[in-house]
């Protein structure tokens, strides 16, 4: 359990990343589907938020199509904001790959749990619900070769099973 912890809070922030390759390379893709999704909110909202979410803004007041459109404009640029620093840590400190897709995981966890207590009405069987279970999906791949140290290609495993001991 410690050596899982120090792979998520390395002592020392720098280049040096022991986990899987192909980590890197979902964590790149991750970015990249994350900005997409993080800008098309930002400056096409609308689109976005009735036809990728299946929000039905038509049906709301003025004004709270404008607020529905001002939130998804807010969140996505906080998406990007974290998206920025994912670059940075993908490009100059890679011993933090790890922390970035625990914080990405508990970011997308965390909003289902409050979808769940505050659902959205929807119209229809909205796109946005598969993109963001291949998100999951390439977030949690991800994250398990981000543990996955080179030197010792059964230590994620081991300190899976360890933990749930």
């Amino acid at each position: 359990m410690t050596a899982m912890l120090n792979q998520l809070l390395p002592q020392r922030a720098d280049n040096t990343y022991p986990g899987h390759k192909l980590a890197l390379t979902l964590f790149g893709l991750l970015l990249l589907m994350k900005t997409a999704t993080s800008l098309g909110s930002i400056f096409n909202g609308y689109t976005a938020a009735t036809s990728a979410d299946g929000i039905p803004i038509d049906s709301y007041t003025p004004a709270g199509a404008r607020t529905v459109l001002s939130l998804f404009a807010l969140l996505g640029l906080s998406n990007f904001i974290i998206c920025c620093i994912g670059v940075v840590v993908l490009v100059r400190y890679r011993s933090l790959i790890p922390f970035m897709f625990g914080l990405f995981l508990l970011q997308q966890l965390s909003r289902q749990l409050i979808f769940k207590f505050f659902p959205i009405d929807r119209t229809g069987t909205p796109p946005g619900s598969t993109m963001n279970l291949v998100i999951l999906a390439v977030m949690l791949v991800g994250f398990a070769f981000s543990l996955w140290r080179r030197d010792n290609p059964e230590s994620v495993l081991s300190h899976t099973a360890s933990s749930l001991h």
